[in-house]
């Protein structure tokens, strides 16, 4: 049996009020993120990954620049531990691929480091605060 979900890759106009909803419910209210720290300006040049549930429910989401950096891997709490983030990252890890990218990188919160290092994603330097959270820069040639 298939994922009760699918995951698309999305232009910021075409998926914004979606996107929103996941990052706002994750990142905002869950872990305390400021919203001005969230909304950085940078989405419109994003590639970005949204998880819907198959009765159309924004579920999870990710974005990728185009240096290849991956970022706001964020999934509903209800919906974790389903392999939605696994499914975001392979859809992004695919586009790199297929556009010819040589290397993609992360900013992990530390509790993440794990899943990052199932795709092979190594850790680099010394963990840091990002939104007073903290984070290890991890990368993965391609």
């Amino acid at each position: 049996m298939g994922n009760p979900f699918t995951v698309s890759l999305v232009c910021w106009h075409d998926g914004e009020p979606l996107l929103k909803s996941i990052r706002e419910a994750v990142f905002i209210r869950e872990q305390g993120v400021p919203a001005e720290l969230e909304w950085d300006g940078l989405d419109e040049g994003a590639r970005h990954a949204l998880a819907l549930s198959h009765q159309g429910d924004a579920i999870g989401c990710g974005r990728m620049f185009a240096n290849g950096h991956i970022g706001r891997i964020s999934v509903l709490s209800q919906w974790r531990k389903q392999k939605v983030g696994t499914a975001i990252m392979e859809a992004l890890l695919d586009y790199a691929r297929t556009h010819d990218y040589k290397e993609v990188d992360v900013d992990a919160q530390t509790y993440a480091v794990p899943f990052y290092r199932s795709f092979g994603f190594s850790e680099q330097g010394k963990e840091f605060l990002d939104a007073g959270l903290p984070h290890i820069k991890m990368t993965l040639k391609l």
